[in-house]
């Protein structure tokens, strides 16, 4: 699923509940929510969302590598990642397969 895919399936979501929304719309709150959480974790914010899991950001430490070419040892730098932990409803759904 892309983000166009997203939109659609939160769009059609949203109508069979009689809330209707046009998908552009749709696409601005997914796009602004998106925004938000990049922002925030850019930040050093942790964005918890409940039931679905939450994004941060870590510190990876610099450690020695090996080019795979020449087997040569290299030195890769210390560095800042996004991260994302899934929630528990989301595990024990993924679990369940439902």
């Amino acid at each position: 699923m892309n983000k166009a895919d997203l939109v659609n399936s939160v769009t059609a979501a949203l109508n069979a509940s009689d809330v209707d929304l046009k998908r552009t719309d749709v696409s601005r709150v997914v796009e602004a929510t998106i925004d938000t959480i990049i922002d925030s974790v850019v930040n050093g914010d942790k964005v918890s969302i409940l039931g679905f899991g939450s994004f941060e950001s870590r510190e990876r430490s610099a450690r020695q590598g090996l080019n795979p070419k020449t087997g040569e040892p290299i030195h890769i730098p210390a560095k800042r990642v996004p991260a994302f932990s899934p929630g528990k409803v989301f595990k024990d759904r993924v679990q369940e397969g439902t």
